[in-house]
């Protein structure tokens, strides 16, 4: 009986895969790195040269002041505002007392209000300020045949009835109703008038406050141009100037840098087929426009989401990115470029119009097919940050030096460039045969006037209902 030799058994009649791959070329992919994106803010940024690494933006003089949001500390479920932060209500705008904003921070009261309930109605005597330290409150007024009308939303670190601490005969001209649970410090301006009996600082800074004369200005805060249009005859053409802000801002370019470092001995002699230290500077110099893009959207003296106005942020009608916030907010600006939005808030914003049967039209930008609104291109930007509470922001904005809009500033022609405002340095090799460069890049962007960016924030991206 014959016994069949099996695969093991028989004899090898060719040479193996493992043995030949020791005589075969290898065709390698270049190194590949995962945090590469689109980068669609450095790329749709007009870019101005910056001589001295200064940008100054000179604006028209602006009486509008205190208009910014207070910030809080929570310990358990009590909450408490940060006195400093006081200083952000227009009566107390310079005030730099300590004693006295820490007293009057300690009288602010803690209430919570339910989803529904009335915070302030209108026609009430305005005789207390509010701090909205957290939750979502709406501004109701009264439409022209009795119905009510919404005015808008408010948010944390949001407050109103400013007024109170300058007047006693202020009313309130719309009322105040919280949409989710609301958590509110309330400042009444009996306590404040009882602290200024005692603070000589604080009556006199209060009583100059109040006898400031009221300056003429247009709906956007600045200054009047006076001017006579439609009259006849030997009319007194009236006198005027424009008025230029005494101290504008200045823009200083920031700067991110790494050292790179490549051994002598890889640099000679493991550059075939490939240059390593090509690759090693190819690679850092995307991880730093990576960096680049991530400051000009979050850092806190030139990012966009920490710089724009907040007369130009809103929060969406139902917590989630519908089309009637997304109109909303492309009213706030003319000649808006271009939408930014996290990936997970441009879904969202999708499934909203699927929920109506609306198919947002689709536009090509750089052979690239985007998803638009109102012909207004929404591009991805995942360095938007997304909370804990699945909460993201979508920014709008007109670009461009001519249109007075946002812009991205930089210094080309620096020593050293590989590419506009980026720099690789020799720094030299070390005892232990290591060469070093210095990789910079040096960047920043400005707002010219508050309404070139807009921000709708709080917005749900995880709701799927």
């Amino acid at each position: 009986m014959s016994v069949e030799a099996g695969p093991e058994n028989r004899a090898q009649q060719s040479l193996g895969t493992a043995a030949a791959r020791n005589l075969a070329t290898t065709t390698k992919s270049a190194p590949q790195m995962q945090e590469i994106t689109s980068r669609w803010l450095l790329r749709t940024l007009p870019w101005v040269q910056v001589q001295g690494g200064t940008y100054r933006v000179n604006r028209r003089l602006s009486y509008s002041v205190g208009d910014g949001r207070v910030t809080f500390v929570q310990t358990g479920e009590r909450v408490a505002v940060i006195p400093a932060e006081l200083g952000e209500l227009p009566a107390l705008r310079d005030y730099e007392d300590d004693g006295a904003l820490s007293e009057l921070a300690g009288r602010c009261e803690q209430r919570e209000y339910g989803a529904g309930e009335v915070i302030v109605t209108a026609g009430d005597v305005t005789d207390r300020v509010f701090l909205l330290a957290h939750g979502r409150a709406e501004k109701v007024g009264a439409g022209q045949y009795g119905a009510e009308t919404g005015l808008g939303f408010l948010a944390d670190g949001a407050y109103f009835g400013e007024q109170a601490l300058v007047s006693g005969d202020a009313t309130w001209q719309w009322s105040v109703r919280a949409t989710t649970a609301c958590t509110v410090l309330v400042l009444s301006r009996a306590d404040v008038l009882n602290l200024a009996e005692r603070s000589e600082s604080l009556q006199a800074h209060l009583t100059a406050v109040s006898s400031l004369p009221e300056q003429r200005t247009n709906k956007y805060g600045e200054a009047a141009i006076d001017l006579s249009a439609g009259h006849v005859g030997e009319a007194v053409i009236p006198h005027t100037f424009v008025d230029y802000e005494s101290a504008p801002r200045e823009y200083e370019l920031s700067v991110a840098q790494t050292v790179l470092k490549v051994h002598s001995r890889v640099a000679d002699l493991y550059n075939q087929p490939m240059n390593q230290t090509e690759h090693q500077l190819r690679l850092t110099v995307e991880a730093l426009r990576e960096r680049q893009e991530h400051e000009l959207i979050n850092n806190r003296e030139f990012g966009l989401l920490s710089n724009c106005d907040y007369g130009q942020r809103i929060q969406p009608h139902d917590g989630v990115p519908s089309p009637d916030d997304m109109d909303e907010l492309l009213s706030r600006r003319r000649g808006s470029k271009l939408f930014l939005a996290h990936p997970r808030a441009i879904a969202a914003f999708g499934r909203e119009c699927n929920k109506r049967g609306l198919v947002p039209e689709s536009v090509e930008v750089a052979g690239t097919h985007l998803m638009a609104w109102r012909g207004v291109p929404i591009f991805p930007c995942n360095k938007i940050p997304v909370s804990e509470a699945r909460t993201t922001s979508i920014l709008c904005m007109r670009t461009g030096e001519e249109q007075q809009g946002v812009i991205g500033l930089q210094q080309s022609g620096i020593p050293d460039e590989v590419e506009p405002s980026l720099s690789v340095r020799f720094m030299g090799i070390d005892e232990q045969a290591i060469i070093s460069y210095l990789v910079t890049a040096y960047y920043s962007a400005a707002i010219l006037v508050p309404d070139a960016l807009g921000v709708l924030e709080n917005v749900e991206v995880s709701r799927w209902r």
